[in-house]
């Protein structure tokens, strides 16, 4: 084989710019898929999130409505046996409220981890792919 020979099926071996082109267009949807179900497991992570806090804050608020109306009253008369009546009622009521305050400060700690509902390192590797694209687009 001759200079000219080799030359030939050097290129004839190289993929066209169409064939280039087409692949990067595919490897670049595979990408985006991966990326965008990853942003919808980050979504549902955060969404499990809000549902939990959710439930606690709604929690807090039945044991503060139940609590008032069924602990308050047998808690008032039991220390009323001790203590005067106005002074068992302030206690039971101050220990209920203590409970549903706690309860309503996990609550919106956990509606804090949720937000923003957006799917924040997906994102993020989004952009990082792109960058890296861009760059060796340029070169």
């Amino acid at each position: 084989m001759d200079g000219e020979e080799r030359r030939r099926s050097a290129v004839a071996a190289e993929p066209s710019v169409g064939a280039l082109v087409k692949r990067a267009s595919e490897q670049f949807s595979d990408l985006v898929r991966a990326e965008l179900r990853t942003a919808q497991a980050e979504l549902t992570t955060k969404g499990r999130r809000a549902g939990v806090g959710g439930g606690l804050l709604g929690g807090a608020t039945a044991v503060a409505y139940i609590g008032l109306m069924a602990l308050a009253g047998s808690g008032v008369a039991l220390l009323a046996l001790v203590l005067e009546v106005w002074a068992a009622a302030l206690i039971v009521t101050g220990v209920l409220f203590v409970i549903a305050g706690v309860l309503g400060l996990l609550g919106r700690a956990q509606i804090r981890r949720a937000v923003p509902p957006m799917p924040e390192r997906a994102i993020g590797a989004m952009r990082s792919d792109f960058d890296e694209l861009r760059e060796r687009v340029h070169r």
